[in-house]
């Protein structure tokens, strides 16, 4: 295994890591966001309710996006342990 094929692995790994995370943080910031702009309007600084509706739609995303998450996730490493073999000899 040389260089490249290390730094590819690598690569692909990482661009996994922002595909699959990307959803969560996406809407966790939107949120973040919408709320900030609320407090700011209201003028109400309230911890709970910017920790709060974050966290709902964190596991809001989680729900509906977590099987697609696991699976290519799975696939992943199948992929990884499977060109091992190859690697190696």
């Amino acid at each position: 295994m040389d260089a490249t094929q290390v730094l590819a692995a690598g690569q692909q790994g990482l661009y996994l890591l922002l595909m699959v995370a990307a959803p969560v943080l996406l809407t966790v910031l939107v949120v973040g966001l919408l709320v900030s702009i609320f407090q700011a309007a209201t003028q109400i600084n309230e911890a709970t309710l910017s920790f709060v509706p974050k966290v709902v739609a964190a596991v809001a995303v989680l729900g509906f996006a977590g099987p697609w998450m696991m699976t290519t996730l799975v696939e992943y490493l199948q992929r990884t342990l499977q060109a091992i073999p190859a690697a190696v000899g």
